[in-house]
């Protein structure tokens, strides 16, 4: 649906290019979540909010959702593989939020196209 997707490799390549907001991070400045922990909440938020937006999503297409958010989450786990653990800073948190946010959009538009096709 969307990993295959070119929207999905530029928002990849977006994150790599901000994996210095990840490294060297100041513990002063620290949640209580990990890494992976606010990564899983941001994305579970934004996906929720993209089923209950999409009504007319089918069960099929709402668990092919979910299968492309456990890839997501499998590449960034790969991606922050030597950090995924650690305490998240603020800027690490907001940064999450902002990419959990590019993934709902690249949802939205790839259910818009799918939607629009059967109609």
């Amino acid at each position: 649906m969307v990993t295959d997707t070119e929207g999905y490799v530029q928002i990849i390549e977006y994150l790599t290019e901000h994996l210095s907001f990840f490294e060297n991070s100041s513990v002063t400045d620290t949640s209580k979540d990990s890494i992976i922990a606010v990564i899983e909440q941001e994305l579970s938020e934004q996906i929720i909010t993209v089923c209950s937006q999409n009504e007319k999503l089918s069960f099929n297409q709402r668990n092919e959702i979910v299968r492309e958010v456990d890839a997501i989450v499998y590449d960034l786990e790969e991606i922050f593989s030597g950090v995924i653990n650690n305490p998240a800073t603020e800027q690490q948190c907001r940064f999450i939020k902002e990419f959990a946010s590019l993934i709902k959009n690249l949802f939205d538009s790839e259910i818009h196209e799918q939607l629009a096709q059967n109609s």
